[in-house]
């Protein structure tokens, strides 16, 4: 995984975990800007491209290390989850 950089993964990853918040609300833009919700606290993370191509990939954690201006932030890709508001029972009821 070393051999991979953080915005290749970023490519392909539809939800990011930083510092322990799970979010969808993320854009790679000139960099990558993070926006999550801790409880009734709206939390904004935003790194440059020069900071996200730095980023440090911890085998043991498997995660990233990224350092931002305000310090060190864990962050954790995934890819391929998603969600359908609707249940099976209804699609099955409908045929």
């Amino acid at each position: 995984m070393t051999a991979v950089s953080l915005p290749t993964v970023l490519e392909t990853s539809n939800m990011l975990e930083i510092d322990g918040l799970y979010t969808f609300d993320f854009k790679r833009d000139q960099g990558l800007q993070i926006t999550c919700m801790d409880g009734r606290a709206e939390k904004r993370w935003s790194f440059t491209s020069e900071q996200v191509s730095a980023a440090v990939f911890d085998e043991t954690l498997q995660s990233w290390t990224l350092m931002g201006d305000s310090g060190e932030h864990r962050l954790v890709c995934m890819s391929g989850i998603g969600g359908s508001n609707h249940d099976e029972d209804e699609d099955d009821a409908d045929a």
